[in-house]
């Protein structure tokens, strides 16, 4: 609260060093410290930028957009540090207790709805200038709003796409991998009886990528109702259920799906064991590098999708943590991190998508024109166009809202006993129906 004392903050940090706390109790007690404590103020007047993972490929870029903001701000410095993907969780929940947390945070729309639910994030509505939102696209501005307040200020977009080996492709019968999940046993069946490879991996792994859970979206299952209760154990999401359940117990899916996470998927793909991934087109220079022959057999080809042809798309958004010291200060350099000029810089180099409109057209017009002369750079551009019109059917499956990371958990840790003969399908929908209800009626009455 905004009068408690400072020594309630210091008493509750010094704790937090001297306990080995839960990672759910160490969430819970950041946030109350990010609503309650007051922001200890750097000297002078300086922004602290969080990105992941950009650097040291796009230092140029960065430090470039950086000096240009600095210029239009007098005596206002920005200072950027880089994290891996992996620990900015961890980093900004110290940074939070200690009182240093950014101005400026490149945060997953997952993470960041589970901050703002709690008061971690600042509310944008206020500070923006009018008309802030009309220069981006609808559906994913629209995406960085939590509970009806704007919350991140989107940044660069990745929209999957399917990349398949041919070779592999060939060999089971097909010329194109599916386009619908109805389709994926047949195709599965046949990659695995004519190869001995397996179709596609996708991981039960709760703590890791949500394709699986975007995929119950797209087979039509509504996860939550207008209370935030399950919804999930319906018709189609049994259907679902059985679906994943019956593939992995027909050995059409690789056994570590229960146990590693989407870089297993890459290493599968990479080493000639996968007939697709689902992946960005930006993933194709990895493959190039670290694979040329598999790169060489690599096409890309439009993602899975449900009976609606519903695509997703991934976003990055920026927010601004509730501690800044200079939000107004800290939006106007998201904003301009994030404008037509600047993404159109980024995505170009990075390639992937803008979530600016007229970025997304100046990288169109591009696109348009093939890379003569070149044959890694030709397969590059094919699979950015095709991510490109993919953006076209493309939405954000499943919107950041508060729980949805508990959500995925939850009904991970039980496909996966299903998918082990632990329980049928059925049961272990069942059960996450119950253990979801039993912590949404706690967390919203």
């Amino acid at each position: 609260m905004p009068g408690r004392p400072a020594a309630d903050c210091k008493r509750a940090a010094a704790m937090s060093g001297g306990i080995r706390w839960s990672r759910r109790a160490v969430l819970g007690s950041a946030l109350l410290l990010a609503a309650g404590c007051a922001p200890r103020r750097r000297p002078g007047r300086e922004l602290e930028f969080w990105s992941l993972e950009l650097s040291p490929k796009f230092d140029t870029y960065i430090t470039s957009v950086i000096a240009a903001w600095e210029a239009l701000h007098p005596g206002i410095k920005v200072r950027w540090t880089d994290l891996p993907w992996g620990s900015v969780e961890r980093k900004l929940l110290a940074a939070v207790f200690a009182r240093t947390a950014p101005d400026v945070v490149n945060l997953n729309p997952l993470f960041a709805a589970n901050l703002a639910s709690k008061g971690g994030l600042l509310a944008l509505d206020p500070l923006l200038p009018p008309g802030a939102g009309d220069t981006f696209l609808p559906r994913i501005w629209q995406a960085g709003r939590i509970e009806g307040e704007q919350i991140g200020i989107p940044w660069y977009l990745t929209a999957r796409i399917t990349l398949a080996n041919n070779d592999l492709l060939r060999r089971a019968g097909y010329s194109a991998p599916p386009r619908r999940w109805q389709e994926v046993p047949a195709f599965a069946e046949a990659v695995k009886r004519r190869t001995g490879r397996y179709a596609l991996f996708v991981t039960a792994v709760p703590d890791d990528s949500a394709e699986l859970l975007e995929s119950l979206v797209q087979m039509g299952v509504t996860l939550q109702d207008q209370r935030r209760r399950a919804a999930f154990n319906s018709p189609a999401g049994r259907r679902a259920f059985a679906f994943w359940t019956d593939l992995y117990r027909r050995g059409l899916l690789p056994r570590e799906v229960v146990s590693q996470g989407y870089r297993r998927a890459v290493e599968l793909y990479q080493s000639g064991e996968l007939a697709t991934l689902a992946s960005g087109a930006e993933f194709l220079r990895s493959i190039q590098t670290n694979a040329p022959q598999i790169a060489a057999e690599t096409e890309p080809h439009p993602p899975l999708t449900g009976p609606k042809d519903r695509a997703n798309v991934a976003m990055m958004n920026l927010a601004v943590p509730r501690q800044s010291a200079f939000p107004e200060e800290a939006l106007s350099f998201a904003l301009f991190l994030t404008n037509a000029t600047n993404q159109a810089r980024f995505a170009e180099e990075a390639r992937v998508l803008p979530s600016a409109s007229g970025a997304l057209a100046k990288i169109e017009q591009g696109l348009r024109q093939p890379a003569l002369g070149d044959a890694q750079e030709e397969l590059v551009r094919r699979a950015r166009l095709q991510s490109l019109e993919t953006l076209e059917m493309a939405e954000v499956l499943v919107p950041a809202s508060p729980g949805v990371k508990r959500l995925q958990a939850i009904l991970y840790r039980q496909l996966q006993r299903a998918m082990l003969g632990q329980s049928s399908s059925d049961e272990a929908l069942a059960a996450a129906e119950r253990e979801w209800n039993s912590y949404a009626v706690g967390r919203w009455p």
